[in-house]
């Protein structure tokens, strides 16, 4: 069998094999609230037989949204439409994943095609926050800086957040600290220029994210996997790095993370070297140096490609974006390309290759 269709466990649970869907903004809601949209985009991938399906980043707080239109789970209302996902994505295979996230200074800001900078109050923008003051840009919002009191209703934030992931049924949820968002903001010495316990040190830096780890890991059930995306470096002098990053992950896992899903850049405008498979070696480093699995991410199209980074120990898994956005039955048509059987749904058997079995629903956690 290809390494990429192994099995793959975390804790109690357990993936058909190691195709994740990435996380990526719709900005298709109003006030939060999931939709049709939401139901079909990620239910369509279930269908198509990846193993995780992450949401998009859902914001813990209404100001933590990237733009108006961003999904939420600030609010026990959000929960029913999740709920409703949730269990299409269990029915057809696929284990249910949702991306906890605040926007930080990010936040308050346009969606992508509708133009770039910030939305005004008039159109229902609001106030972003920070580590500090600085914008993200001249477009962006000026942010304000959190004090000791907003820290603290942010870190029970994603606790609330994390309760109300596991009252939907969700097996797992991942914390964003990645692309220029909150916790990445006070990671990066580039952004986070505090002189309080927050900033200047690196277990000054690190500690906000940590904060949330306990927070999330003391709601959420020992059984399941807490997942954790950061960009592994902010591809400037002088910012967050490869190095910095072994260093958080290792912490990270001793506070119970699971998985590093392992992106980058974000915190500042930079040139990023984007080629294929460009960030799979800061999966390879901190699963080899921290001795955590890792997921790895970024134009990752070809199943070979994909299969040799398991195979490999470069990575534990796969996380697609952009290709699954082409290609929703990307897991299906990769194990054929890789000489093995895929399952099919049911209705869609009369078109599988000979050899397909029919899929069962997802029964990778039996303890929920």
């Amino acid at each position: 069998m290809p390494h990429l269709l192994e099995p793959f466990t975390l804790r109690g649970l357990t993936l058909p094999h190691r195709i994740v869907v990435s996380p990526m903004c719709q900005y298709s809601c109003t006030d939060g609230y999931a939709t049709d949209w939401h139901l079909v985009h990620l239910g369509s991938r279930a269908i198509g037989g990846a193993a995780l399906v992450i949401t998009e980043a859902a914001a813990v707080t209404a100001d933590g949204r990237i733009s108006p239109d961003d999904l939420g789970i600030w609010s026990d209302a959000h929960v029913a439409p999740l709920e409703r996902m949730v269990a299409f994505l269990h029915q057809h295979g696929s284990a249910a994943g949702i991306q906890l996230a605040h926007a930080g200074r990010k936040a308050s800001t346009a969606v992508p095609w509708r133009g770039e900078g910030a939305v005004p109050a008039s159109a229902g923008g609001w106030q972003a926050v920070g580590p500090g003051v600085n914008p993200f840009s001249p477009t962006y919002p000026v942010p304000q800086a959190l004090d000791r009191a907003g820290l603290a209703a942010v870190v029970q934030a994603f606790a609330d957040a994390a309760g109300r992931s596991h009252e939907a049924g969700f097996d797992i949820v991942e914390i964003h600290a990645a692309h220029g968002y909150l916790l990445h903001e006070f990671l990066s010495p580039l952004v986070n220029t505090r002189t309080d316990e927050y900033g200047g040190s690196f277990d000054n830096r690190i500690r906000l994210c940590l904060e949330v780890i306990d927070a999330v890991r003391r709601v959420w059930p020992e059984h399941l996997p807490v997942l954790l995306r950061i960009s592994a470096t902010d591809w400037t002098d002088g910012g967050w790095d490869i190095e910095q990053s072994v260093e958080l992950s290792r912490a990270a896992a001793a506070h119970g993370v699971d998985l590093v899903d392992c992106s980058s850049g974000g915190a500042v405008a930079a040139r990023i070297p984007a080629a294929p498979g460009y960030q799979v070696p800061f999966a390879e480093r901190i699963r080899r140096e921290a001795g955590v699995p890792t997921g790895a991410v970024g134009l990752i199209t070809d199943p070979r490609q994909a299969d040799a980074i398991v195979r490999g120990g470069q990575a534990d898994c796969v996380l697609l974006a952009r290709e699954l956005l082409r290609d929703p039955y990307w897991p299906m048509h990769a194990a054929v390309a890789l000489g093995s059987t895929a399952s099919w749904p049911v209705p869609y058997l009369r078109a599988a290759p000979a050899g397909s079995s029919a899929r069962a629903p997802f029964a990778g956690d039996a303890a929920t």
